[in-house]
């Protein structure tokens, strides 16, 4: 990593030894960003990285499904990045730059949240990796596709209203929307919308998702996507969300059937005394890893 950029703290995902994941021999790298200065209901997902981190140190490293370790080493993680108190525009700036560092380097950017307006600076760097040959696949239970909210057009409900103005996007999950939102897609013919309350009860919507992707992918995971009765730690919570399985099921197979290029993971609010919130995201980042290091045929120890 060659530029300088503004770090804090240091803790490694699972736990794994400092040996095992150094920088230059990891394949994954971990950004955490402790930001949440757009929250418009709940604050406190600035604390949603070191929760992740903290709680996937009691992660088995035995995946069930793939019937091996597959992350013994290869993920390493950064120090927190501090935002910057220009604003959300300024950090987002901060977070491509480290992102673009990253892809350079040749290695999988993963980014733990924070909201979810940081999700523009990976997007940002992909964009100047990639142009516009990737599409990103967002879960999540609101569309974020405002214009601007609360004067700014870098908020956490306008991110993917950036994103979509430069890439394709195919949305799951979605059940909560303004009547601009819906304006909007409706004017700009966006179908890749899969709302919760029509795939609750389908059975092919996994292979039709799938099917509106390009060959290369980013992954940005609101964890609202699921339903509060096993995500309650979030921001703003919406009823009705998926479950720990289907979002797996589509997960894997994009993995498995695309190029995963970076995911992340935002909107961790966690709540005292209330650990499970936090182990699921952590596991859910290690199910991720794991299939994509098992398809890259990186290691899979039985």
């Amino acid at each position: 990593m060659k530029n300088n950029h503004s770090f804090r703290g240091m803790n490694n995902f699972l736990g794994l030894p400092e040996e095992s994941c150094t920088y230059k021999t990891s394949r994954a790298v971990i950004l955490p960003v402790p930001y949440d200065s757009t929250t418009s209901y709940k604050a406190g997902t600035r604390e949603g990285p070191s929760a992740i981190i903290a709680a996937s140190r009691n992660v088995e490293l035995y995946d069930l499904d793939l019937k091996c370790e597959p992350l013994n080493s290869g993920v390493h993680t950064l120090p927190e990045l501090e935002p910057d108190m220009s604003g959300p525009e300024g950090t987002i700036t901060r977070v491509e730059g480290v992102i673009r560092d990253i892809l350079e380097d040749g290695k999988l950017p993963v980014m733990l949240g924070g909201e979810h307006s940081l999700t523009l600076g990976p997007i940002k760097a992909m964009i100047s990796k990639y142009g516009n040959d990737f599409s990103v696949l967002q879960l999540d239970a609101h569309a974020d596709l405002r214009d601007e909210f609360e004067n700014t057009i870098f908020n956490h409900a306008s991110v993917m209203r950036r994103v979509i103005e430069h890439v394709p996007l195919t949305q799951v999950g979605i059940r909560n929307i303004s009547a601009a939102e819906m304006k909007f897609i409706k004017r700009k013919s966006h179908k890749n919308v899969f709302w919760a309350h029509e795939i609750h009860d389908s059975q092919n919507w996994v292979e039709e998702a799938c099917y509106t992707l390009k060959q290369k992918v980013y992954i940005t995971i609101d964890l609202d996507v699921f339903d509060p009765s096993i995500m309650p730690a979030v921001g703003t919570p919406e009823p009705g969300g998926l479950d720990w399985y289907r979002c797996l099921a589509l997960l894997e197979k994009v993995i498995k059937e695309h190029e995963l290029i970076g995911l992340d993971i935002v909107e961790l609010c966690p709540i005292p005394g209330l650990i499970y919130p936090d182990f699921l995201a952590a596991k859910l980042l290690f199910k991720l890893l794991g299939r994509y290091f098992v398809e890259k045929k990186v290691h899979c120890e039985d």
